[in-house]
């Protein structure tokens, strides 16, 4: 799925209008008529709608939500701000509003006549739509404050107003709605995906209103959502006459003396990622560790007893995984820099792997071409600098990405990949129960072994991060977001497959 601009969703709109053809006035009645069947399948008619209305085309889906909500025997109290000119729908739909009886209808233009809310009312924000460059003020100021400090439950119209669609940078989040469900029309707005948005967003509903497919199509934009069918025309099919040679050899590069656990989990998730054979490269104390527990893989022995200090021969691989408990010794960084400058293959570097090269910022030149980056955002300050938001650091992620060339997947709620030519995908799918030790052990593992398999550095990190959630996902179904372990992940990879599959 595409993320726009606001700017550019207007554009979409447009064409829709001029294309399809449909008046605007019977568009927006499409996108109330959306909105509304969402709210009477989630909402009892004994609760109050208290529903407040912008002078804009936000304002205007509010009050045709308002008629539709009274036409359904909902009791409906409808409030429209007069703190600017209406626009043309929002005045038509205001007037088709005054003629249901059934709808209480007040028109506020000062900030000292704010209405009682009770908690248990349903309090439905229309008062801005996407198009903010600025801080709210004033009236419609005065609201929002008013509406987070009384309403229990809140449903944001497109987008909660006070929030800009993009770069809400210098924005005074005490006047933006804190909106228990975001109903947005089409595409999620960029803004949606950031941790400081959270509580201003609820949980987001995209809903399909039949916008012009060749306005979609045509309409360029860097960002988008990773989504099963582009998963699935991804993995390799697996021919009957196909033999462990078929599908890629990984190396795994991981473990120190008390993280072996670590190793374990990266080096079986990458097998199970479909590759035919893994070796985990670890310190000699790890060999009957990883032989008693892990008897799929081939070991390969480090000459250092405790930590890892040089790599094997690489010739026998297909891709390379450094990094998960590995340790950040002196010794460790020079085998860091020796792989660098000797691997020929596919690379993924994780954890302390990210941790060295962050202290040696002159061998980001050394990088290949396409290597794949995995830091959660603590990782990737140390790469790229502190940043004062999780917005500013996806901007240096995304040059850090062009500037060297490689992949930067930005682990979070919404893990964020960066490609080399500009482009940018957030994932869709995962939980807060994956905020546990070992889960980014897993994903590294995976991606490692999509790669061994021949998939592209990009596709790899896209096929890798979505089903990594997807496995958490169904774990967490199958038991809870509380109990849910590292290894979990690992055994449903099997089912997330299977569903991809289907």
């Amino acid at each position: 799925m595409k993320i726009f601009k606001a700017e550019q969703v207007r554009e979409i709109d447009a064409y829709t209008v001029k294309n399809e053809p449909i008046r605007s006035i019977d568009l927006m009645e499409r996108a109330a008529t959306r909105l509304t069947g969402w709210y009477v399948r989630h909402y009892h008619t004994d609760r109050k709608a208290m529903i407040f209305a912008g002078p804009g085309n936000n304002g205007g889906d509010a009050l045709a939500m308002a008629r539709m909500l009274a036409d359904r025997q909902f009791r409906v109290e409808c409030f429209l701000l007069r703190f600017g000119k209406l626009s043309e729908n929002c005045y038509i739909n205001l007037g088709r509003l005054k003629e249901q009886a059934r709808v209480k209808l007040y028109e506020i233009d000062d900030q000292d006549l704010l209405p009682e809310i009770a908690k248990e009312d349903v309090v439905v924000d229309g008062i801005f739509g996407s198009g903010l460059s600025r801080s709210v003020t004033g009236l419609p100021a005065s609201i929002i404050k008013h509406i987070n400090k009384k309403a229990g439950t809140v449903i944001a119209i497109d987008i909660p107003s006070g929030l800009s669609g993009e770069d809400n940078s210098g924005n005074d989040y005490s006047h933006v709605i804190r909106a228990t469900h975001t109903i947005t029309f089409q595409f999620p707005f960029l803004s949606f995906f950031f941790d400081m948005h959270e509580a201003h967003v609820g949980h987001m509903r995209v809903h399909d209103i039949k916008l012009h497919p060749r306005a979609i199509e045509d309409m360029q934009t860097a960002y988008r959502t990773i989504e099963l069918e582009e998963i699935r025309s991804l993995l390799p099919m697996r021919s009957k006459f196909a033999h462990k040679g078929t599908f890629g050899h990984a190396l795994m590069i991981s473990g120190c003396y008390g993280m072996m656990g670590a190793a374990l989990l990266a080096g079986e998730s990458c097998l199970r990622s479909g590759t035919g054979l893994v070796t985990l490269h670890v310190p000699k104390f790890g060999y009957s560790i990883v032989q008693t527990a892990f008897p799929e893989s081939i070991v390969s022995l480090d000459q250092s007893d405790i930590l890892f200090s040089e790599p094997p021969d690489l010739s026998p691989y297909s891709a390379v995984g450094i990094g998960p408990g590995l340790g950040c010794k002196p010794n460790s960084g020079k085998g860091l820099k020796m792989l660098l400058e000797r691997t020929k293959v596919p690379l993924m570097i994780d954890a302390d792997g990210l941790n060295i090269l962050s202290q040696h910022p002159e061998w980001y030149a050394l990088l290949p071409e396409g290597c794949i980056l995995t830091p959660h955002p603590k990782e990737f300050d140390r790469l790229a600098g502190e940043s004062k938001s999780s917005f500013e650091r996806h901007l240096k992620q995304r040059e850090f990405a062009r500037k060297h060339k490689v992949v930067v997947v930005l682990k979070g709620a919404h893990t964020g990949i960066a490609s080399p030519d500009g482009a940018y995908w957030f994932n869709t799918t995962g939980n807060p129960g994956m905020a546990t030790g070992g889960s980014g052990d897993v994903l590294s593992g995976l991606i490692t072994g999509l790669l061994a398999q021949g998939l592209s550095s990009l596709n790899a990190a896209l096929a890798g991060v979505y089903l990594h959630g997807l496995a958490g996902d169904l774990a967490a179904e199958a038991s809870s977001e509380e109990a849910l372990i590292a290894g979990d992940i690992i055994l449903y990879l099997g089912e997330a497959f299977r569903e991809i599959n289907a």
